[in-house]
């Protein structure tokens, strides 16, 4: 075995007399030669696991049990010298971090950073490091090498910067490579390419690779063992196959069933709290589909949207990001929109909500365009299209109380007769999505990812719209909390006959929300069909890559 973690229990202090279990005891085997996937939740220690491994926890609030054990190629890692274990985890062990914005220094160009890591590790002269540093973005797939070489990362695309985290953590050719969720908000064509990159390499060097990730849908894919975690323990472990095919525990046959799947539409998704307590599954499925008689409630023709880019001292360029976008969506429907980033779906959205001024078009609310308006004219309309974002981390204040979040947007549109009535509202309305009486008092930081999301639903919620344009909002959830958000978004429809414009790069998830599904490739829609008919027969060549690319396509 190549690595060996026998008892590694890690205990995090959070003051003087309290202190938070991580990880209780768990044990696991990498092979040499061979990917393991590490699968669960946030917050059920997998990341823990492989930042011990690493030797990168916070030694001042962090305490390890002595009578753990981490083993690799022979050698005990725990209470190695700091020197030596910086020297085995830089050469031997590399990482790949899930955010490699935040991991990639902005004022170091690409080529500098990879060729600092043979610098230190290889002892390469900067001649040596830089061709070095070229052949290795050349080998991770990087276009036009010898010119992105000399690019800061902010100049280059997230599938990009990710392909430079995998040069710089190949670059010293590893034993083991650790892969901590590396694909999360990469969009699925861009996911397969990382994924088949991270196989070819590590078929090519001979090293082993431990994935992380939240995703059981991307394990068959990629690895050949797996091991799923929950609450700091190891739940089940065993080959892709069997765990996969035939999951021993409950919570791992939760994980499997909690995310859409293609050849299924249930009325609900079934959570992780159904199958750990033994709650039947309802097998009724969903009918979806535009019907002849959906009055129309928004129509939207030619929108088009272009930006401008200074060029030179006097002169501009146009960017065309929406070209000539026309859909129609009847009440109580859901618009799904997919393609890549880039594509344009989020500029579409942005655009009827006027926070990007058209270029053109029209979009008919109710008889009125939203484009042609005056700004004066316009503000009621506010309140009848709201916008849920990617992100409830920067989309809620962190200075404000959840209450002071729900009850603003009440005021400025004089929602209620006084703060009294505003605050039962909002009261009632966490209790709709699912939050206690007690976060009303509570800041967003106090929350986790799914619980910010549900406030920011609940916000939009104050202002009882007619349209909500979901902009990836679940796209960087657990799939057990993004099940969760998924089912109260359709009770909110089926309780207010709400209209989503649901834009998403996960085609599971909209094939399990959308009525209707608009394909949009560099600005342009590219096909459009119902969800059930587009999956079944897509027409456009593109459309066909983006299906091929979802992983674990059917599995149940």
């Amino acid at each position: 075995m190549l690595l060996q973690v026998r008892n590694l229990r890690v205990n995090f202090r959070i003051d003087k007399h309290v202190t938070f279990e991580a990880l209780k005891g768990i044990s696991f085997d990498i092979p040499a030669n061979a990917t393991v996937a590490l699968v669960g939740e946030s917050g059920s220690g997998k990341s823990v696991s492989s930042l011990a491994v690493m030797g990168l926890l916070p030694a001042e609030n962090t305490v390890i049990d002595a009578a753990g054990s981490i083993v690799f190629d022979g050698r005990e890692l725990l209470g190695m010298a700091a020197t030596e274990r910086r020297a085995v985890c830089g050469k031997e062990i590399a990482m790949i971090f899930q955010e490699p914005m935040s991991s990639l220094n902005p004022v170091f160009t690409v080529g500098y950073q990879i060729a600092e890591v043979l610098r230190q590790h290889m002892g390469m002269n900067a001649k040596q490091a830089r061709a070095r540093a070229l052949a290795l973005l050349d080998e991770v797939g990087i276009p036009d090498p010898a010119r992105k070489i000399d690019a800061y990362p902010s100049q280059m695309s997230g599938g990009q910067q990710q392909r430079v985290m995998i040069a710089m953590a190949i670059a010293c050719e590893p034993k083991l490579l650790i892969a901590d969720e590396p694909t999360t908000a990469l969009d699925v064509t861009i996911q397969k390419q990382i994924l088949d990159l991270i196989a070819a390499l590590q078929k090519k060097h001979q090293m082993s690779v431990l994935f992380i990730t939240h995703d059981l849908a991307l394990v068959g894919d990629i690895a050949e063992h797996v091991i799923v975690m929950r609450h700091g323990e190891v739940r089940e472990q065993g080959s892709a196959r069997q765990v996969l095919e035939h999951p021993a525990d409950d919570y791992t046959r939760a994980l499997l069933h909690c995310r859409p799947r293609l050849d299924q539409r249930p009325m609900r998704l079934p959570v992780i709290d159904d199958f750990m307590q033994g709650r039947a599954q309802v097998n009724e499925q969903r009918e979806r589909g535009y019907d002849a008689d959906d009055a129309p409630l928004l129509v939207v023709n030619n929108l088009s949207k272009s930006f401008f880019v200074r060029e030179g001292l006097f002169g501009k360029r146009e960017f065309k990001a929406v070209k000539d976008v026309s859909f129609t969506l009847p009440r109580g429907k859901t618009l799904g929109v997919v393609g890549e980033s880039g594509s344009g779906k989020t500029t579409v959205g942005l655009t009827l909500l006027r926070l990007h001024q058209a270029t053109g078009g029209t979009a008919m609310f109710n008889g009125r365009d939203l484009i042609a308006m005056k700004d004066r004219e316009y503000l009621p309309y506010k309140r009848r299209i709201q916008i849920i974002f990617q992100n409830p981390y920067a989309s809620l204040n962190p200075r404000f109380t959840v209450g002071q979040i729900l009850m603003e947007p009440m005021r400025i549109h004089s929602i209620g007769a006084n703060d009294r009535e505003r605050s039962a509202m909002a009261m009632e309305l966490l209790e709709k999505v699912g939050l206690p009486a007690q976060a009303f008092h509570r800041y967003p930081h106090e929350f986790s990812g799914g619980q910010r999301q549900r406030i920011a639903i609940a916000r939009c919620l104050t202002m009882k719209p007619e349209i909500l344009v979901c902009d990836e909002s679940v796209s960087a959830l657990d799939v057990s909390v993004q099940a969760q958000v998924l089912n109260l978004l359709q009770d909110l429809q089926d309780e207010y006959a709400m209209s989503y414009i649901f834009i998403s790069h996960d085609l599971a998830v909209v094939k399990y929300m959308a009525d209707e599904v608009m394909v949009m490739h560099q600005g342009s829609v590219v096909e459009m069909a119902g969800s059930d008919e587009l999956y079944r027969n897509p027409q456009h060549p593109y459309t066909r890559t983006l299906l091929a690319a979802i992983p674990g396509s059917g599995r149940g």
